[in-house]
């Protein structure tokens, strides 16, 4: 009886709750093994519930991948890094409510799969100079990198491939890359709620209600990206989140 309650409360047929409960997987395995993999679930659930509906319904989904990513690895992170993109992340965040007012669902998507493609060629230029490559320590890259992340994470929940560009780019190790990207978010994501809530009425007690019920979903999905994560090595992981990224902003695209 409780099941088919939870159909009829979110008028959706088995077909799309099947599509729904892999994209919640896609979320708890991103969180705590390639952030990149949470791609997928952006489509998925736009083509579910809409585009700006679709954020709303997807961020209760995502906070709550966070708070597993921390579970895991929150001694991990480097302060510093998270500290100084944070305060033009908010700029993004706002750009990203006041922009979401006037552009459509397709637009979001050309936007975020250019940022993301340009991302990854900053990325490969830098891997292939090797030591050779030194990163600026500016507020310019930190400025970039906030308002990106800000503004794409907004618009479209697609900012992962972008701070995993920034990570990568400065030289971030597994344990380190996993732990600031895992408090990263879950600070992004937190600071997402209000905005969404107040200026875009797409977050409710609905939707929280559904993230509760995908609960079982993320779990398993998170714990099998922490088994992953744990035997792959550093070499093998960057090229995964490579090729993974691109596959997701060329995905963006079509």
């Amino acid at each position: 009886m409780q099941i088919v309650h939870l159909f009829n409360v979110f008028n959706l047929s088995l077909y799309q709750w099947l599509w729904i409960v892999l994209a919640a997987f896609f979320i708890g395995f991103s969180k705590t093994g390639i952030s990149s993999f949470m791609m997928p679930s952006i489509p998925i659930i736009a083509s579910i519930f809409g585009g700006k509906e679709s954020t709303g319904i997807m961020l209760p989904m995502l906070i709550l991948g966070d708070i597993f990513a921390l579970y895991y690895y929150n001694r991990h992170a480097e302060w510093n890094n998270i500290r100084k993109p944070l305060p033009w992340t908010i700029v993004g965040l706002i750009l990203g409510v006041v922009v979401g007012n006037y552009v459509n669902d397709s637009q979001f998507k050309i936007f975020i799969a250019i940022s993301v493609l340009i991302c990854l060629f900053i990325l490969i230029y830098t891997e292939r100079k090797g030591e050779d490559f030194k990163i600026p320590q500016s507020y310019i890259l930190y400025a970039l990198t906030g308002m990106l992340c800000g503004f794409t994470s907004m618009i479209g929940n697609a900012s992962g491939p972008i701070f995993s560009v920034y990570l990568l780019a400065k030289g971030f190790k597994k344990n380190g890359f996993m732990g600031t990207t895992a408090w990263f978010f879950f600070i992004m994501n937190a600071s997402k709620v209000p905005l969404q809530i107040i200026f875009w009425h797409n977050i409710h007690l609905k939707t929280i209600f559904f993230a509760v019920s995908m609960i079982p979903a993320i779990a398993v999905g998170a714990l099998l990206g922490v088994l992953f994560i744990k035997k792959i090595n550093e070499k093998l992981f960057h090229k995964i989140i490579l090729v993974v990224t691109a596959i997701g902003a060329i995905k963006l695209l079509i």
